[in-house]
C-alpha cells in the first residue's frame, strides 16, 4: 500500500469514526450498561491484540461472556457456555464491535483491514505474510466477510482450535494479503456496505 493510500485511509477512518461515535455513542453507553447487568462484569471487554507493525493495543468490545469456573478456551464458538443470550445477540448482529469506533478514532484500528488477532498468530507471521502487519487491523474486511459465520463453523468441528489453525487462519492470511496488494478506498467502501448489509 502506498503512503498516499495510507493517508487517505486514515482521513477516511477519522471522519467516519467521528460520525459513527456521534451517531451511536448513546447506543454504546446503553448497551455497555446492559452488558454489565447481564454478565455482572464491566460492560466493556478489553483484550490485547496485535496491531500495525506488531504493536500491541487493547481492542474494545461489548462484553458478551460471563465467568464460569473451570471453562477456558482459546477459540470461542457459538456453543461456548460463557456466552450469554444477550451476548449471543451482540455477536450475531456485530453490535459488540461498536466500541471499536474508539479504537479507530485513536488510530489503533481502521474500518477495513485484517481482524486484530491475539498474540500467537499475526505476530508469528514470517516472510511475505508479514505484509499483513504493514497496515492497521480493521473492524471488518474481506476475510471477516468470507468467514462471517466463523463461530458456527468452529462449533461444528471436533477440534475447533486445530481447524482454526490449519484451515481458517491460513485462508485469512491469503485473503488479507490479496486485500493489501489490490487496495483501493473504493474497495474499502464496498466492504463496509457488505458488512452492514
Amino acid at each position: 500500500m502506498k503512503k498516499r493510500d495510507k493517508i487517505i485511509k486514515r482521513v477516511f477512518d477519522l471522519i467516519l469514526s467521528i460520525i459513527g461515535l456521534t451517531a451511536f455513542g448513546w447506543l454504546i453507553i446503553i448497551t455497555a450498561i446492559i452488558a454489565r447487568l447481564d454478565t455482572g462484569l464491566s460492560g466493556f471487554f478489553k483484550q490485547k491484540r496485535v496491531g500495525q507493525n506488531g504493536t500491541l493495543f487493547k481492542v474494545m468490545k461489548l462484553r458478551s461472556m460471563k465467568n464460569i469456573s473451570g471453562v477456558t478456551t482459546t477459540v470461542s464458538t457459538s456453543r461456548d457456555p460463557r456466552i450469554t443470550k444477550i451476548g449471543n445477540f451482540w455477536r450475531k448482529t456485530k453490535i459488540d464491535e461498536l466500541p471499536q469506533l474508539i479504537n479507530v478514532f485513536l488510530g489503533q484500528m481502521s474500518f477495513v483491514g485484517p481482524r486484530p488477532d491475539v498474540e500467537g498468530y499475526a505476530d508469528k507471521l514470517t516472510g511475505e505474510d508479514r505484509i499483513i502487519l504493514s497496515i492497521k487491523p480493521g473492524i471488518t474486511g474481506p476475510a471477516s466477510i468470507y468467514f462471517r459465520n466463523e463461530e458456527d463453523l468452529l462449533a461444528e468441528q471436533d477440534n475447533p482450535e486445530k481447524y482454526n489453525n490449519e484451515i481458517i487462519w491460513p485462508k485469512k492470511v491469503e485473503i488479507n494479503k490479496a486485500y493489501i496488494r489490490d487496495y483501493s478506498i473504493i474497495n474499502d467502501i464496498k466492504y463496509i456496505f457488505k458488512t452492514v448489509i
